[in-house]
């Protein structure tokens, strides 16, 4: 079913925003591959339930943002077409719907982990201060939104009681702004194009300039790679892993980036991070080749 024939209550909670969800799962693989750590099928199902909450909560974010900017959305020339912009699913469902998600998703969070409910509790709390302003001030809007992926980095490891490396969580903070940054800049020249940068509703994007926004892409994707490699490497991951090899997925992440930027830059598609990464195939085959290989590293170095 293609999403424009979903109901209009569940098209308004963005199910295709529910990848970025994955990242939840973190923990739980790498803490598969822990030497000090003893696999347990329990621990998956930890992280399962972390996930859907954080989709629970995240949509209940989205209906909050529809309803706090229906007016500007129905000026846009895609937004528009949102079912609260569009009419098609009333304020009032839509309110209710939203507190339904946000208590519900918190309460699961507390059924999984006392310090599961902390996270996500610090992850509704900023997001809605960036729904109620945040958004609208450049370059701190895509900070709010890497600190939102670091946070489901967090929450996977209390989901499971585990500590996440700070190079991994650096790493997913320095991935996630690449993601936002180069976003902004599609959005910037799209927007440029059809003469469409009104402040008014676009109040961050007509802040940003397109020469900085390449100069922070270049920095971020250079910073991004140095922090991967030197967290494969660092005597704490070695010694966690027991294994030096995990450097050799360093070329999968140098390829992932730079086919991200060949779409950024040459196919103009920066637009929907979450749909390229699971509709362009050689990053679906990049990210599968990765995935296979740390498991076989962890794997192999632990019945060694």
């Amino acid at each position: 079913m293609s999403a424009a024939r979903l109901p209009a209550w569940l098209r308004a909670l963005r199910p295709n925003q529910w990848t970025k969800n994955l990242i939840v799962f973190a923990a739980f693989v790498f803490a598969f591959g822990d030497r000090q750590q003893h696999e347990d099928w329990h621990l998956f199902f930890a992280s399962l339930q972390a996930a859907c909450a954080f989709c629970l909560l995240s949509s209940g974010i989205y209906l909050v943002n529809d309803l706090r900017d229906v007016a500007l959305d129905r000026r846009h020339p895609t937004k528009r077409f949102r079912p609260i912009a569009a009419g098609e699913l009333s304020r009032t469902a839509a309110l209710g719907l939203a507190a339904v998600l946000l208590v519900a998703g918190l309460a699961w969070s507390a059924l999984v982990a006392r310090q599961l409910l902390y996270v996500t509790g610090a992850y509704v709390l900023i997001q809605l201060a960036y729904t109620l302003g945040l958004k609208r001030v450049a370059l701190l809007d895509v900070f709010v939104i890497a600190t939102g992926f670091v946070l489901r980095a967090l929450a996977g490891g209390a989901a499971v009681h585990v500590r996440i490396s700070p190079w991994l969580l650096l790493c997913t903070m320095l991935l996630a702004l690449f993601l936002a940054l180069c976003k902004r800049r599609h959005e910037k020249i799209m927007l440029g194009r059809a003469e469409e940068t009104d402040p008014v509703t676009r109040h961050s994007l007509a802040q940003y300039d397109e020469r900085l926004l390449d100069q922070l892409i270049a920095t971020i994707s250079g910073a991004t790679l140095v922090c991967y490699a030197l967290y494969t490497l660092w005597p704490d991951t070695v010694h966690k892993f027991g294994t030096e090899r995990l450097v050799f997925t360093v070329p999968f992440v140098i390829f992932g980036i730079f086919r991200y930027l060949d779409l950024v830059y040459r196919h103009e598609r920066g637009d929907r991070p979450e749909h390229i990464l699971i509709s362009d195939w050689p990053l679906l085959l990049d990210i599968a080749l990765y995935g296979v290989t740390v498991f076989a590293l962890l794997y192999f170095a632990r019945v060694a």
